[in-house]
């Protein structure tokens, strides 16, 4: 018996499928948009197909995220994990400061 795996729950909405559009018609590869909201790129495929929100228009570009490609899921654990790391530095050196006072 196959087994499917848990769906993701991503539900695209109307400004999601503007934004799609103005992605893809400034040019964004389908695989970037599909990463930049996180769902399979066949849902980003039905949307510029007109297969799903036919009746939406593009957004403009002052409403786009920034072109792809975006990280992968491997780089942003590392981006965290640098983050966190930051952070515990700039606390600590609080901490310092507010005992030298």
């Amino acid at each position: 018996m196959t087994r499917r795996a848990k769906t993701s729950g991503v539900r695209l909405s109307v400004l999601d499928a503007a934004i799609i559009k103005g992605m893809l018609a400034r040019g964004d590869r389908q695989h970037d948009v599909a990463a930049w909201f996180g769902v399979n790129g066949g849902r980003v495929a039905e949307i510029a197909s007109g297969r799903t929100f036919g009746f939406v228009c593009s957004a403009p570009p002052t409403k786009l995220p920034p072109p792809g490609p975006y990280p992968n899921g491997r780089n942003a654990m590392v981006a965290i994990q640098a983050l966190e790391q930051a952070n515990t530095a700039i606390e600590e050196a609080k901490s310092l400061l507010r005992q030298a006072r």
